[in-house]
């Protein structure tokens, strides 16, 4: 194993490690024995970079909510009018629901510590906050909130069922709430 000198990338791979662990394995089943075993690292590396299993699980989540709100940002920044940004809602909808099952994993593992931890609510609320920011670009506060959880139930009801709906589907429920 490299030391710190000369492995500038130990924190990230760290954290990678920590996804991969949580979507594998679950929360439950994170430890810094078995995180530094999976990103390589000498376990002391766990405590040099992390105060200790909750700031590495935020760090974690924050990366995790990072790459969801550039998820959102990639369908929702080029658009210019209100017609393609019920489109790009609806793409959305789809990509997020047919994208890797790692992602919806991670998800809830998240959702299900915030339901449990108070500070890790802070951080789903703040993930929540920026992805209505990007929403509201396009549609009012009211419309963009409604949107955020159409965009949750949606995902998470095509990624789970057998045979989950198609685009004209998706795209009728978010002219349904755009429609003011």
């Amino acid at each position: 194993m490299a030391t710190g000198h000369t492995d500038p990338q130990r924190r990230e791979r760290i954290i990678a490690a920590t996804l991969d662990h949580i979507a594998e394995e679950g929360i439950a089943g994170v430890s810094h024995r078995k995180i530094a075993t999976r990103a390589g690292v000498p376990l002391g590396s766990m405590t040099y970079h992390f105060a200790g299993i909750d700031d590495l699980l935020r760090e974690a989540f924050t990366r995790f909510a990072d790459h969801f709100v550039a998820v959102f940002e990639h369908h929702l920044g080029p658009v210019d009018s209100p017609e393609q940004a019920r489109e790009a809602v609806t793409d959305l909808i789809h990509s997020l629901s047919e994208g890797p099952q790692r992602d919806l994993v991670l998800t809830h593992e998240l959702y299900t510590l915030a339901a449990r931890r108070p500070e890790y609510r802070e951080l789903t609320q703040a993930w929540m906050l920026r992805s209505r920011h990007l929403l509201e670009r396009h549609f009012d506060p009211d419309t963009a909130r409604q949107l955020d959880a159409l965009v949750e139930g949606l995902t998470l009801h095509r990624a789970l069922d057998r045979a989950p709906h198609d685009r004209a589907l998706t795209r009728e429920a978010v002219k349904r709430i755009t429609a003011a």
